[in-house]
């Protein structure tokens, strides 16, 4: 299954795409993809649904994030070997953690913001799990699938003079308005073939910045989620963003930063493809 949130910020309704990519609402069956939703096995009812019975969306309403505001966003730092070696930085031994704000998340194509005096707003490719069920103290990776509802696109967005330059703290650089477009939909484990070998890449106007492959990652998503849940709960709905490719803004020489009305394109193998315009905050 595909879901996907539709219509204008802050009221969106629940729908998925069918098998042929037409938008259908789910509304009048579900109140939104949320904690509740996955929490009470909101995935398995929706499952045994007869999907073209429902109403059509409008192709040009807006999408939201794929799912509502999560209670938490956790991010993975250099988890990607050829991304640490273009930061010049060691592969870590154990995961780097930071999280950005939940109230960065936004709709796939909603305008990244480029907050007041930035100099140095950067883009991310990366590949979010969204969790399905809290976990607590997974036993085991092999245990960590049955925690996931799914796979998206998340554009971890991020400010580097805030992040690096302003007393070192990563989270301040991460959680400025719109700073994690989310989407365009969720897909759930079974739509993807190897969610380890997915082509990742992102343009910024027109130009390839990024191109890349999840199988490059240090800490793979069924690690990540296992470890993650040995030092906190994960809730359903949250979203972990596991990391970028190299082709970050930050890496290039002499660095490349978005600035107003630049337009970046972002890709993940199976997971569509989001557009976003640089306005100011």
């Amino acid at each position: 299954m595909k879901l996907i949130r539709f219509g204008k910020q802050g009221v969106e309704k629940p729908g998925v795409l069918d098998e042929k990519g037409i938008r259908r609402d789910l509304s009048n069956e579900f109140t939104d993809w949320n904690r509740a939703f996955f929490q009470s096995g909101g995935l398995q009812k929706l499952g045994t649904l007869d999907i073209s019975k429902f109403p059509e969306v409008d192709s040009k309403e807006r999408l939201g994030s794929c799912v509502s505001r999560p209670g938490k966003v956790i991010c993975i730092g250099l988890n990607y070997s050829d991304h640490a070696a273009e930061s010049g930085m060691a592969i870590p031994e154990e995961p780097i953690i930071f999280q950005k704000g939940a109230n960065t998340v936004v709709g796939p194509n909603d305008d990244i913001l480029i907050p007041r005096n930035s100099q140095k707003t950067d883009w991310e490719v990366e590949l979010g799990i969204v969790i399905g069920k809290d976990a607590r103290y997974l036993s085991s990776m092999e245990a960590a699938k049955e925690y996931i509802a799914g796979y998206c696109i998340s554009h971890d967005v991020s400010e580097r003079a805030f992040q690096l330059e302003k007393g070192g703290q990563w989270t301040k650089g991460k959680s400025c308005d719109n700073f994690n477009p989310l989407g365009p939909f969720l897909a759930t484990p079974d739509e993807i073939d190897d969610v380890h070998n997915l082509r990742m890449q992102l343009w910024v106007n027109g130009v390839k910045m990024q191109d890349g492959n999840t199988k490059t990652m240090i800490f793979d998503c069924y690690y990540v989620v296992h470890y993650l849940s040995q030092f906190m709960t994960l809730e359903a709905g949250d979203v972990i963003s596991t990391g970028t490719p190299p082709g970050v803004g930050l890496g290039m020489k002499p660095p490349i930063y978005l600035k107003v009305g630049d337009e970046v394109a972002l890709e993940i193998e199976g997971l569509g493809r989001q557009e976003q315009k640089c306005s100011n905050a």
